[in-house]
């Protein structure tokens, strides 16, 4: 599965990569059709709590793109939210 990880207007740290990487891996591992999955980062304005946002685009080879638009406090927390529905969304469509 190929991961791609963009950062709007920061720099990710090593760490946080990792961490989305070995999250998605285990989202790949319980549904093998998935080919590729998109990350976008941003920290919306203003400063305030609640401003991490994570957008998931997962592709299944003949099937519509799969999206997931979570917000936190944390990216770890939003990425863990948006794979949650992701695998939910995965689900049904099985």
């Amino acid at each position: 599965m190929d991961v791609r990880i963009q950062a709007i207007h920061f720099d990710a740290t090593e760490k946080l990569v990792a961490f989305i990487n070995k999250k998605t891996e285990r989202l790949a591992r319980h549904f093998p059709a998935i080919t590729a999955a998109d990350v976008a980062l941003k920290v919306v304005k203003p400063e305030t709590a609640m401003n991490k946002n994570v957008i998931i685009k997962i592709t299944v080879p003949q099937q519509e793109e799969l999206v997931a638009d979570k917000t936190a406090d944390t990216f770890e927390e939003a990425v863990d939210n948006a794979l949650e529905a992701l695998e939910r969304q995965l689900e049904k469509r099985k």
